[in-house]
């Protein structure tokens, strides 16, 4: 019954492990240093593809299934689809100013300190609104035959050839993001 929500939480520490290295990147930068921009380009390139292809859909589906079993229930939650887009569009706004900078472009650091603290901030509250209201409401107002439902559908979304491949891309990225991460620490110190 709470496979999904089991694996949800699994990918939302991977996540997490995700904006913990551009914080690390952010702090490089903001001591006046150059941070490492193909591990913060590898980040956004994971962001732009796990989590629409692999991640959303799993909780769109539960939240869905949460509407129209306990429609109380998801009133506080705000809405999902509207804050995934958000999501969307903050992500864009980190790749076109990492872009910028890469192209030389005139960006104050403020600038881009203030775009990537609000993706780290904003990935981090949806993350926990989720862990906090979605998935404790899921639990609870689901049942068996509809969580049954949901790994039938997400089962076969997620066997095409397309999905397994973006799953396969977007973890070996997330492994050599986390290597890079581990490496750059050891030489920093």
């Amino acid at each position: 019954m709470t496979g999904m929500i089991d694996l949800l939480r699994e990918e939302h520490e991977d996540i997490e492990k995700l904006l913990g290295v551009l914080e690390v990147e952010l702090s490089v930068f903001d001591h006046q240093e150059r941070p490492d921009y193909e591990v913060i380009q590898a980040i956004i390139s994971y962001f732009q593809d796990y989590p629409d292809c692999c991640h959303h859909p799993k909780e769109d589906m539960i939240f869905e299934k949460l509407t129209a079993r306990d429609p109380a229930a998801v009133k506080g939650m705000g809405n999902l689809e509207a804050e995934h887009r958000n999501e969307r569009k903050c992500l864009q706004r980190v790749a076109e100013i990492v872009r910028y900078i890469l192209l030389d472009r005139h960006i104050l650091r403020q600038t881009f300190d203030d775009v990537m603290r609000n993706f780290i901030d904003q990935q981090r509250a949806h993350m926990a609104m989720e862990e906090r209201f979605l998935f404790p409401a899921a639990v609870t107002a689901l049942r068996s035959e509809d969580w049954q439902e949901i790994e039938s559908r997400w089962s076969q979304n997620k066997d095409s050839l397309f999905n397994v491949g973006m799953e396969e891309k977007c973890n070996s990225l997330r492994d050599r993001v986390l290597q890079w991460a581990r490496e750059n620490k050891e030489n920093r110190i």
